[in-house]
């Protein structure tokens, strides 16, 4: 009797289903274009056992290398061991900054990085890292799968003889930890300050004295009084660095990077004599990657800034001060465009696409119970 009723349940909602299909007035709005490409993929029998080596600017301490050894541990579970790339921190194989050039080269066949690192090759590198006041998470997941960023990384990683994919997305970066509450534009100025990539410039713009300090060297100089703040990475990643233990205050919003974005890249000529189907893999690896890693981050940032609010004051800048901030980002990546081809490429990209996702962004604003700023526009939300 349960079964007979389970069949017919079955039917009646196939019927409804096959009904509301058959009146729809347009035609499906999308489809998965996977889907097709899928189909043609020829798959090789072979068992063939493939080795790499990944490289990384990355200690063993910081969850970047989690995020890369996750990559790498998801390659040698869809292969059953086939497929074994094995993961060095930094210093174990190549220095920690030479992990772009060894793969290139070909000494390791993987590498896993922030490509802001790499703006001293080509300036557009750190639009796939994080722009100030640019794609947070979310934006960066759908530009780059939905709207050709990702094809865009490929060929700017191209140029040095590298396949590159999205690698793990970590949310928004804490703002400065600082021994100086600042909280208006011009408690900035003069202010020494550790910030890497276009952040750096902008706020040497903004009249403070910025140095790109090694992760390694900050909290030695924040203790000693070398700097006044210095900010490194999103909640989660910062905890283990200590930075409450020798400052007063945590100055929000983190408007330099609204989304930290990470690559994975590969030695083309390595990843050329692959199998199709381990270069799928690869793929389907490095997308999941990128979801697990965002989700995980963002899980341990909410328990990470708890522990921070019992050691330092949160302040947030004046809606005022992050206004010029944003005036001056704006100014600084025009310039950057002017002079640079490939920034311009990519960046008018990333702003045709935060233009073409805007009405949605409001049109759902408002509702969700998240309380965070929305960067997207250079808007905040209170």
């Amino acid at each position: 009797m349960k079964k007979s009723f389970i069949i017919v349940l079955s039917l009646v909602l196939t019927l409804c289903l096959l009904t509301s299909a058959a009146h729809a007035k347009r035609e499906k709005f999308g489809s998965d274009p996977r889907h097709e490409m899928a189909k043609r993929v020829k798959f090789d029998p072979s068992t063939e056992k493939v080795r790499w080596k990944m490289v990384m600017p990355w200690s063993k301490g910081l969850l970047f290398y989690d995020i890369a050894t996750h990559f790498c541990d998801t390659v040698r579970l869809l292969t059953a061991g086939n497929f074994d790339i094995k993961p060095f921190s930094a210093g174990e194989l190549v220095p920690a900054m030479q992990s772009f050039d060894a793969v290139s080269k070909g000494s390791a066949q993987a590498g896993h990085d922030w490509p802001g690192y790499w703006k001293g090759k080509n300036e557009a590198f750190v639009a796939f890292a994080s722009v100030p006041f640019g794609l947070d998470g979310e934006g960066y997941n759908i530009w780059l799968y939905e709207k050709g960023g990702a094809e865009m990384m490929n060929e700017l990683y191209g140029k040095f003889n590298l396949v590159a994919l999205p690698g793990g997305q970590c949310g928004q970066e804490m703002g400065l930890f600082s021994n100086k509450r600042a909280t208006k534009m011009e408690d900035y100025k003069g202010m020494r300050v550790r910030t890497p990539g276009w952040y750096m410039d902008i706020m040497n713009n903004l009249g403070a004295s910025v140095s790109p300090l090694p992760g390694g060297e900050v909290y030695l100089a924040l203790e000693r009084g070398v700097i006044d703040a210095a900010e490194f990475s999103s909640p989660a990643i910062n905890y283990p660095m200590g930075f409450d233990e020798i400052t007063k205050y945590a100055i929000q919003p983190g408007v330099h990077q609204p989304g930290i974005q990470c690559a994975l890249f590969f030695n083309k000529d390595a990843y050329d004599k692959l199998p199709e189907h381990y270069r799928w893999i690869l793929d389907i690896a490095a997308k999941e990657t990128q979801l697990w890693s965002y989700n995980w981050i963002n899980a341990l940032n909410a328990e990470a800034i708890r522990r921070f609010k019992e050691k330092v004051e949160i302040v947030k800048m004046d809606k005022e001060a992050i206004i010029e901030f944003r005036k001056t980002t704006k100014a600084y990546i025009d310039d950057l465009k002017t002079k640079h081809p490939d920034v311009k490429k990519v960046m008018d990209s990333q702003e045709a696409f935060i233009e073409s996702f805007a009405d949605w962004r409001d049109a759902r604003s408002g509702v969700t119970p998240w309380p965070y700023e929305t960067f997207i526009g250079g808007r905040t939300t209170e």
